[in-house]
Formats: structure tokens, sequence, C-alpha cells
């Protein structure tokens, strides 16, 4: 197994913090580095190296990759859907050219491998609504999808002109109770865990019936490390592969909150972000993830909603007692 230093590129971040302990859990804590332009998240805290780095900043990134020896890049620094259509320009600009950088130092220093992740916002309203296949029309309506279908093509584009090993997934909206939401269009389905154990109540921003592609972390953390350990034959997509799990709506979600906390209700007032659900695909087809280097999914709606609700409530009551100690 390598013991190549990775660095990993928005550590901070809700994909970044799990994968960072993931990856130093398999290949030891001193050979994986996080980074982050904000401060370091308390979960990384201790947990090993950590240095303050803007992606957009091409020639100290390039000092850091020569300074600690680094041989691959996790790169997962980016402005989300919802986020990114309130100032386009930047999620365009920190989106792509945080990209190329990393490219142009894997192709001069020579990586041996890269990931940069990209999004089911890459398909629009013109994309199949049910098991949207990998190869597929595609035309995205968001900057952010716009950003990242560009990037799928750099990607392609390195890797066929400069050999560049780079690999990337398509998320669908993930769930996790370890990191605050990113600001993306599917950050709801981790909104109203919060709000059904602290009010009993949420308000959805999404109409009942809007079904989405979703995932619970534990497994997209284990795809993207699995996609990156496969033999480099087997990888066929140079672009970014689809990935899913499961797909369903607030009200579906709701309900099964409801077995675990009866009193819960939901309510419903859509707003922007609405019009970017409705855009994309409510099924994913991952069959080329499935075939080429054997991804399977392991959580259910059921095992994704007793697991979230255990552990924030878990979460609440400690800080809770940690509030009362202060007060003391």
């Amino acid at each position: 197994m390598t013991k190549e230093k990775i660095l990993v590129i928005g550590a901070s971040g809700q994909i970044g913090v799990e994968l960072t302990l993931a990856l130093r859990k398999i290949y030891g804590e001193q050979n994986v580095i996080a980074s982050d332009l904000r401060e370091q998240n308390p979960l990384l805290q201790g947990s090993g190296p950590y240095v303050s780095l803007d992606v957009m900043n091409k020639e100290m990134l390039h000092v850091q990759v020569i300074r600690q020896g680094v041989k691959q890049i996790y790169l997962l620094a980016a402005i989300l859907s919802a986020t990114g259509e309130k100032n386009p320009a930047l999620a365009w600009h920190l989106n792509t050219q945080g990209l190329l950088n990393v490219l142009d130092i894997a192709k001069e220093e020579k990586l041996s491998k890269v990931y940069w992740p990209s999004s089911i916002a890459v398909f629009g309203p013109t994309s199949p609504k049910r098991s949207c296949p990998q190869k597929t029309i595609i035309e995205p309506t968001t900057v952010y999808g716009i950003s990242k279908y560009a990037g799928e093509f750099w990607c392609n584009y390195y890797f066929n002109k400069y050999g560049v090993d780079i690999r990337s997934l398509r998320y669908p909206g993930l769930i996790s109770y370890k990191s605050a939401p990113g600001g993306g269009t599917t950050d709801y389905a981790i909104e109203i865990f919060q709000a059904a154990l602290e009010h009993s109540h949420y308000t959805s921003f999404l109409e009942k019936n809007t079904y989405l592609p979703m995932m619970y972390i534990p497994d997209a953390i284990r795809a993207t490390i699995e996609l990156m350990e496969a033999p480099k034959d087997k990888i066929r997509e140079r672009t970014s592969y689809n990935l899913a799990a499961i797909s369903f709506s607030p009200e579906e979600i709701a309900a099964e909150i409801r077995k675990h906390i009866p009193g819960f209700n939901i309510s419903y007032k859509t707003d922007y972000r609405q019009a970017i659900a409705d855009s994309w695909p409510q099924s994913i087809d991952d069959s080329a993830a499935r075939n080429d280097w054997g991804w399977q999914h392991e959580y259910d709606l059921s095992a994704i909603t007793k697991d979230m609700l255990g552990n924030l409530h878990a979460k609440f009551e400690m800080q809770t007692e940690a509030q009362a100690s202060y007060q003391i």
C-alpha cells in the first residue's frame, strides 16, 4: 500500500474533514497533509500536519508540494451551487483556476495521482430525469455546474495530453453529521436532522416531492478512496464518474425521521434553490463505476436516518454538558 505524501486542499470543508481523517487512518497521520484557507477544523486538530494554503496562489502551492514531497493531491476547495449563484464570477474563478493550478503542478512535478470532485450539478434540465446515464446531454444552468463540467474536460485534456493521472467522481448530495452544510442545494438533507432534534420542526426550501440523488458521507469517502486505489487500467472515464446511492424527497425523509421522533413536522417555503433542484436528475445511473472498479453503496435512507439522529443527539448532549460546566 502506498506511503506517498498526500496533500488535501480544502481539508476543513464538508468532504475534506472526513476524507482527511480516513486517509490518515489508512496511510498514516504524517503522510497526509491537511490544508485550507480558513482555520483548521477542530476535528482535524492533533490528527496530523496542517498548513494554511490558498489554492489560488499557484507559486505558494508549488513550493509546498516540493517542500513537503507531495506525490498525490486531493483538491476539494470549491464554491458550491447555491453560494455560487450569489457570486458567479468568484465561483467560476475559484473552481476553474484552482483546478488548473493543481493540474499544472501535477504535470510539472510528475505527481502520481490527483483527485478532483465533480457533481451532479453538471446535469441540466435537458438531461434525463431518471437513471441519468454516464454519457448524456449535459447543459448545466448554474455557474457551479458550468465550472464542474469545464473542469471535467480539463481533467480529460491533462490526462490525454500530459499523462496526469487525475480521477473524479460526480458526487450526489452528501449527508454528514460531522461538519456543517457548505452552501449546496442538497443541504436541506443535513439541516432537517438538526432541526428535528432541536425544534421538532423544519421548514424546507424545496417542495415536498423534490427527488434528488443523495449519499451518506461514509459511502462517499469510501468511493473516493476506492477510486484512487483502483488500478490505472480500470479507470475508463477520464472526465468524471457518475456516483449514486439512493434518491429521496423531503417528504420521504420527514416520514423516516418521524419513526424516531413522532412529533416531528415539516413545512415548505421554496426559494431560488428549487429551480436549481428542478434542473437536476432525480436519480443517477452509475453502472460505469460499478462495472469498472466495483463501486457499491452501503447506506439506505433508514440506515442514514438512524445513524444521523444517533450521532447528532450525542453531539448535542456533549455540547449541552460543556456549556453547563462552563457556566458553573
